[in-house]
């Protein structure tokens, strides 16, 4: 295993290092002078020279590619052009809130949806089955900003049961207190469009010729999904979840946005909003980083999951 795993990271180089390529070219060629941009409207050429000087954008396109690598490889991507932060500052300090609601949603959201779709899966066929089918469309079918302006609005400002917005100094009032609307909002989004597909995960292991054999012995249905029908379906599960952890940490950002919590997603919009190009940059490598590096765990889980998957 060891072996593979030291394999699996060096294939990763020459990928990561595509990623810094094209970001390299969108943020040089494409994303404009970001002299100007700090320069604002009232600047002459004098300023636009010290600040493309400062920036090192006055040097050749090799020379900024190789600063550019030296700031991934030092985790160094220097300080935000919006509040003079380090990037490094910034991204350390809005990971611990995104994460805060992201671990807690992921894991109910994947234990629900698994439990729903195994229930879904024992009445297949049925009027339930076809009506869960019909009001998870329907569920998918709504935006999520309708589902945080009415759930906002009603649980929160009307009812009082949450907070409408904010964020604290202590991680169990977060979680308990300000995450909890939050997360509650992030399950309506996410369970019926992974409801519908974890129930095709199970139908397609239904049919299997190792289930009609389970069943030939005497086993019970409920056993039969639970303990067979359910380990052999979990290798696409793994991959779904495995695979959407990056995207969710910044898909998050209307989440984050609407309830002001100082997370990743947040952070992505303001940045955007302000040009702000080290963090863009610097988040944007990460998540690429950390989509190989989850896509690697997730193979190691295969064979924690089934013996037979052989890590070649």
């Amino acid at each position: 295993m060891t072996a593979y795993i030291v394999r699996r990271l060096w294939q990763m180089l020459p990928t990561l290092l595509g990623v810094v390529l094209l970001v390299f070219v969108l943020f040089n060629w494409v994303g404009g002078d970001p002299a100007y941009i700090l320069a604002g409207k009232m600047s002459n050429p004098q300023q636009i020279a010290n600040i493309r000087a400062q920036l090192g954008i006055d040097q050749p396109y090799y020379v900024q590619l190789w600063i550019f690598l030296k700031q991934i490889a030092s985790f160094n991507f220097g300080a935000s052009w919006s509040t003079g932060e380090t990037v490094s500052h910034v991204l350390a300090t809005r990971l611990g809130p995104s994460l805060t609601v992201l671990v807690p949603l992921t894991v109910m959201e994947t234990v629900i949806a698994i439990g729903l779709a195994l229930a879904v899966a024992y009445v297949r066929g049925s009027l339930t089955d076809r009506m869960v089918m019909i009001a998870c469309t329907v569920g998918m079918s709504i935006s999520i900003l309708v589902y945080i302006i009415v759930f906002q609005y009603w649980l929160a400002y009307k009812m009082g049961l949450f907070p409408v917005q904010g964020w604290g100094d202590h991680f169990f009032d977060n979680l308990f207190r300000y995450s909890a609307l939050p997360i509650l909002i992030g399950l309506v989004v996410s369970i019926a469009p992974d409801l519908r597909l974890f129930r095709t995960f199970f139908l397609d292991e239904i049919n299997q010729d190792y289930v009609r054999t389970a069943r030939s012995k005497g086993l019970s249905e409920p056993r039969i999904l639970w303990v067979h029908v359910l380990r052999n379906a979990a290798i696409p599960i793994v991959t779904y979840v495995m695979s959407n952890l990056p995207s969710l940490l910044i898909g998050e950002f209307l989440i984050e946005r609407f309830f002001s919590i100082p997370g990743i997603g947040r952070e992505v919009i303001l940045a955007v909003e302000r040009s702000d190009f080290p963090v863009i940059k610097a988040i944007t490598v990460y998540v690429a980083a950390a989509t190989m590096i989850f896509n690697l765990l997730a193979d190691l889980l295969y064979q924690a999951i089934d013996p037979r998957v052989q890590l070649k």
